[in-house]
């Protein structure tokens, strides 16, 4: 499908401090290139460069402690060396006309002990099933995790902020609180995973306004989005309210004046009750809405039509640096290459080919 320059999603909209240049979010995708003290990589800074023509770029996620660092070679941002190596992807998406934020999380209970030096926490002693991957690249199944206790939360949540202050200092535009696919904030929203029975158990969106507090207070809250999975099982989540929880969660970000509200609707093959339950979201939250999952050039179009602010693509821009253009002039994309997604090294990162050359 070719589009017009005249297509929403080549207009500007403004989402918080930041003003896009084009509705093209692209979204963070963990690619497994730091070291093992979760130190960004120099090939960092080329990747992101390339794929700068979006309208906004989210980073992967990236860890706000090493207690919440529980992938192999994923970047952190809780120490002086992780901002400076950090500098220079920010720097370079900036000399390329582009916007980013950094996307900031803690893993919980999807972490490893051999990755973070102790039991891996989360709101209750409940272990997901499958398996995760050790400091050793070896599939092990998941651990119990340790449930929290009520005293040693806000020190985390206090983290979040400390990330964000960090991020700005590193050169970011603004922060992504991952509050999706089954990592600690998550772990607090849904009952599945949370059993408690003290504050962060009768309101399960507690640690949630405690992040926010910290973030906000850090970089304010114009520089705030905050991404959130209702439909998602990754990471064996579960709610037996799901919808009644995410309002929730959405009238935990209201009127605070967040940049964005950043929905995945993986796992609801249903589009259009995808889409209106995010969009009531949003309205609840008082947040322009990023939307993401499965779109390509015809769905965003009409996501945008709909009133969403913005789509992200996250393969597709995987696979093409310049996906914009491509999509501009209606040209074939390249497809990804699944094998190369976590191994690290240039293939499969910085050697996809660009339209003129391609």
């Amino acid at each position: 499908m070719e589009l017009s320059e005249t297509s929403p999603l080549f207009s500007s909209v403004k989402l918080g401090s930041a003003e896009l240049k084009n509705r093209f979010v692209m979204a963070p995708m963990t690619r497994s290139r730091a070291d093992a003290e979760g130190i960004q990589t120099p090939l960092a800074a080329t990747y992101y460069a390339q794929r700068a023509t979006a309208g906004l770029i989210i980073t992967e996620a990236t860890a706000v402690t090493k207690q919440g660092s529980g992938y192999p070679v994923i970047p952190g941002i809780w120490n002086d060396a992780q901002v400076e190596a950090w500098k220079p992807v920010a720097d370079a998406i900036h000399e390329k006309g582009g916007l980013a934020y950094l996307q900031i999380f803690h893993t919980g209970r999807i972490a490893h002990s051999s990755l973070v030096g102790e039991t891996p926490v989360a709101p209750s002693a409940v272990a997901p099933n499958g398996e995760t991957m050790t400091a050793a690249f070896a599939s092990e199944g998941y651990e119990l995790p340790r449930a929290l206790s009520t005293e040693e939360i806000p020190a985390i949540a206090a983290a979040f902020g400390t990330a964000a202050k960090n991020a700005i200092a590193a050169g970011f535009d603004g922060v992504e609180i991952h509050g999706a696919n089954g990592y600690l904030i998550d772990q607090f929203l849904r009952d599945g995973s949370n059993k408690r029975t003290d504050a962060y158990g009768e309101d399960r969106t507690k640690f949630l306004k405690q992040v926010l507090d910290a973030v906000i207070e850090a970089v304010g809250s114009d520089r705030v989005g905050v991404r959130l999975s209702p439909w998602t099982p990754f990471n064996s989540m579960s709610d037996s309210d799901l919808e009644t929880t995410f309002r929730n969660a959405a009238k935990a970000l209201s009127g605070r004046g967040l940049a964005y509200l950043h929905i995945l609707n993986g796992g609801n093959d249903n589009r259009p009750s995808a889409e209106a339950f995010a969009l009531e979201l949003a309205e609840i939250a008082g947040a322009p809405l990023i939307i993401n999952a499965g779109y390509d050039a015809a769905a965003a179009t009409a996501a945008i039509e709909k009133g969403i602010a913005a789509v992200a693509f996250g393969v597709p821009f995987l696979a093409n640096p310049d996906l914009v253009n491509r999509i501009e002039k209606g040209a074939e994309l390249n497809a990804p290459d699944f094998a190369t997604f976590y191994v690290g090294g240039e293939k499969g990162y910085i050697d996809y080919p660009e339209l003129a050359s391609a």
